[in-house]
């Protein structure tokens, strides 16, 4: 891509973005993300009514005096986006390609991000961990993350989310808030999304194309694996091969609900065809709860 053309792409996605986070999201950003826990501000001398839970005793006896601790709420966190940009997200049949809906819906989260002084860091994965980008503040840091969305060539195909929750853990020490967005379909990652999630706050952001479910009847048809490159010929006029290709997507989407919410995973399904604002806002609103 041209610079000139990225530099356009850039701006309409942070227009169209940072519009959305100022209207709709910053607020429910700030009371359903914000910081947890309290931290160390200041100490001053102790006045009737304070905790005696409070004292610093290490100043109280260097002044031979008594001198409380305060705390303060943590509003400032960290938030990391974990990213799935596997080949399947080149896919989708209507609106947009999964890989274009998530460039927004990270965007909004990142500009809903700076708008809370929060920092912010994203790690792109395939079958593999294909950048890291520190956690930090600022707009020119999300322009750059937004940048990196639009223009970031994986070297793989392939999906694997437990590499991706198992290199977030070992990097990430401190408590912060996750969005794993990913269309997940891969095997074998709940062990490492029961860990994350015990130590970090994750969220899950499910992409989907209504096709992946719903094959039409057009006759034989070459289906092709986007990430092993393996092909197979079906023939779609078949209604039970319809209905059993239904049925196991089906299956699967029931399995993947299933396992977040055995691990108390907050989560949310957006399609390609969907306008994103509604289930996000939803989603915020179910973590108030």
């Amino acid at each position: 891509m041209e610079s000139s053309e990225l530099i356009k792409k850039v701006r309409k996605i942070e227009i169209k973005s940072r519009g959305l986070s100022n209207q709709i999201f910053s607020g429910e950003y700030h009371s359903k993300f914000k910081g947890q826990g309290m931290a160390f501000s200041e100490v001053r001398e102790y006045q009737p009514g304070d905790d005696i839970r409070t004292i610093d005793w290490n100043v109280t006896a260097r002044f031979n005096h008594p001198f409380v601790k305060i705390y303060e709420e943590e509003r400032e966190m960290t938030v990391m986006l974990l990213v799935d940009i596997s080949a399947s997200g080149n896919f989708g049949t209507k609106k947009q390609l999964k890989q274009d809906l998530l460039t927004e819906i990270c965007a909004v989260l990142a500009f809903s991000a700076m708008q809370n002084n929060d920092k912010i860091g994203v790690i792109f994965f395939t079958d593999k961990v294909e950048k890291f980008i520190p956690p930090k503040k600022g707009r020119t840091h999300v322009l750059r993350i937004i940048r990196e969305l639009i223009e970031f060539k994986p070297s793989q195909q392939g999906t694997d989310i437990s590499v991706a929750l198992r290199y977030f853990t070992n990097m990430i020490k401190k408590r912060c808030t996750a969005f794993l967005i990913s269309d997940f379909i891969d095997n074998n990652f709940e062990d490492a999304l029961k860990i994350t999630s015990r130590k970090h706050d994750l969220v899950a952001i499910r992409l989907y194309d209504e096709k992946e479910t719903e094959i039409p009847a057009v006759g034989l048809l070459n289906l092709k694996d986007a990430e092993t490159g393996k092909s197979t010929w079906v023939d779609t006029s078949s209604k039970d091969f319809r209905a059993f290709y239904k049925a196991q997507q089906l299956k699967r989407q029931e399995n993947l609900v299933n396992t977040f919410r055995k691990n108390n995973i907050d989560n949310t399904s957006i399609a390609t065809h969907q306008n994103y604002v509604r289930p996000l806002i939803e989603l915020f609103k179910r973590r108030e709860k």
